[in-house]
């Protein structure tokens, strides 16, 4: 769980998807309690560069939740398709982002790797 979770390649699970929003909810809401405390003496700006790699983490996971249900990351921004991203089955077996996270249907290309042509 959370290989490589700034990158957009690949496909992660649904349960991973729902964690990736709690350590989000957290480390914003710990950045938005350390902006409070050191806002009177830092940058007004420092509390947007910390939210930079946050925002391409969460991004960057919810990229990877379409390629598990077949789409490309931009369906992201359709409107209500995050519930989709939440309550949806992924793509059964490989698709063309990966295998599927949870191994199902996975053996296929598998078997078929070892049979030969005559």
């Amino acid at each position: 769980m959370f290989k490589a979770p700034f990158s957009f390649d690949g496909r992660i699970r649904r349960i991973e998807y729902i964690l990736s929003y709690v350590v989000y909810a957290i480390a914003a809401f710990v950045l938005i309690i350390i902006d409070e405390i050191i806002q009177s003496f830092a940058d007004p700006y420092l509390l947007l560069i910390c939210f930079i790699p946050l925002l391409w983490f969460i991004i960057a996971q919810r990229t990877k939740r379409c390629h598990d249900l077949g789409t490309s990351g931009w369906f992201q921004i359709i409107p209500f398709y995050s519930l989709w991203m939440l309550f949806g089955n992924s793509d059964h077996g490989p698709n063309e982002y990966g295998p599927n996270p949870k191994g199902e249907g996975n053996y296929n290309s598998i078997n078929e790797i070892g049979q030969k042509e005559y």
